[in-house]
């Protein structure tokens, strides 16, 4: 399934481990990484809901893995969906399984008081802390990290992944962590294939992100737009771009945007694009195949499933073109979503011919309906973007730290006082 081609701007990392021995593939990996642990501080950060400790099943492997590692420092749970002290004392008990001498266990508890001070004193100071959902945990859990001055890259994966496994951290966190790479990003890929079902999964990627950034290559450049033609190439180069887990530097964190809603992934690699020069970029096969819970489509709720994704998602780029010098009308943004409908089926095509030949199970019928409701989500996003005079990225720990010096200090006894 692993090739070695290289193409677009950023080094690709690919699987070649599959045709030797898996364990001593891993047995080496974890070698490396212990002895790059000497060295350098690595910290995993899982950004976790209350409900997700009620999929136990999921949740224990996914312990049972990361407890047998040692090259972690800290482990922080970003833990939010409830603000209920016994609910948060459950997680604690249950997460204090990956302590050990040698490993920090630390959750910060993003809807309990402590934390919700901190946000409310940094709203006072006029600086947007975004809305409730896994891009303000993530940010919040960064901080508290940032504060406690003990680590030098940073790994991320979520706490819903049905296939995990070992090699999947060892391979998200070994390009950051290698000294002779020169990596300071690295974003995870991988296959996304529903081994019940028999069909291709993943539909935001393949039927929306794919078809509308590799549209607008094209009309990016037939405007003469050629900055944000190379945004949008940039954007195109990565495999499978909303995958949840990446690993980066610590110094590169501590400067990059952070976006609050569904627009997280595209919204940090295009932080990435201005800080970063490509050659320092990485993405990684993860794992052999990845499956997690599936998000509704929900067309006629725009708050909730593949809708509130797509529409956030949109609302990314469009605020991003905006920012560029692109004014955008009703007639642009209307060529725009029928110029990706047209692209969305050459894609869907491509897609029923790869499912054919591999024997998969694809209704074309169903994936042409899928990017029609797109399309129109669009739609819904430019009418959002218009009454919105902002955007939904949370500012840089080293902007919050401008205006407020004391802010890790508070963080850190907030952190401090729930765990205890």
């Amino acid at each position: 399934m692993a090739d070695f081609h290289q193409e677009g701007i950023i080094t690709t990392l690919h699987a070649l481990y599959e045709v030797f021995d898996r364990e001593e593939y891993l047995t080496s990996l974890e070698r490396k990484l212990e002895e790059y642990s000497r060295h350098l501080r690595i910290s995993l950060l899982l950004p976790c809901f209350y409900t997700e400790l009620q999929n136990p099943e999921v949740l224990n492997h996914i312990m049972d893995e990361i407890q047998q590692v040692s090259y972690l420092k800290c482990v922080v749970v970003a833990f939010n969906g409830t603000s209920e002290e016994a609910k948060f004392q459950e997680a604690r008990e249950y997460f204090k399984k990956l302590q050990t001498s040698e490993r920090d266990v630390k959750l910060v508890w993003v809807d309990g008081p402590r934390i919700q001070r901190i946000f409310q004193d940094i709203q006072k100071r006029d600086i947007h802390t975004g809305i409730q959902g896994k891009g303000q945990s993530v940010w919040i859990a960064l901080g508290y990290l940032f504060a406690r001055e003990d680590c030098d890259v940073i790994a991320l994966h979520d706490c819903d992944i049905v296939t995990y496994d070992r090699i999947l951290l060892g391979r998200l966190i070994e390009p950051a962590a290698n000294p002779n790479n020169d990596f300071e990003f690295c974003k995870g890929y991988y296959l996304r294939i529903s081994p019940t079902e028999r069909a291709m999964k993943g539909r935001v990627t393949r039927l929306f992100v794919t078809p509308f950034v590799d549209a607008m290559i094209r009309l990016m450049h037939d405007r003469g737009f050629h900055e944000l033609e190379h945004f949008f190439s940039y954007h195109r180069t990565y495999n499978y771009p909303l995958a949840g887990e990446f690993s980066f530097t610590t110094r590169l964190a501590r400067g990059i945007n952070i976006a609050c809603d569904w627009g997280l992934e595209v919204s940090t690699l295009s932080e990435v694009y201005h800080r970063v020069i490509p050659r320092k970029i990485a993405q990684i096969d993860l794992i052999p195949n990845y499956e997690h819970k599936h998000q509704v489509l929900s067309p006629d709720n725009a708050s909730k499933g593949l809708h509130k994704m797509v529409v956030d998602i949109t609302k990314f780029y469009l605020n991003y073109m905006r920012s560029y010098g692109i004014s955008l009308d009703d007639a642009l943004v209307d060529m725009m979503r029928h110029t990706y409908y047209q692209n969305a089926l050459l894609f869907i095509k491509n897609y029923s011919d790869d499912a054919e030949v591999n024997d998969l199970f694809f209704d074309r019928h169903q994936e042409e309906l899928t990017v029609q409701y797109f399309r129109d989500f669009i739609w819904t996003a430019w009418e959002q973007s218009k009454e919105q005079t902002e955007g939904t990225q949370i500012p840089s720990w080293n902007r919050v730290l401008y205006s407020l010096p004391e802010i890790y200090t508070n963080l850190l006894e907030a952190v401090e006082k729930d765990n205890t």
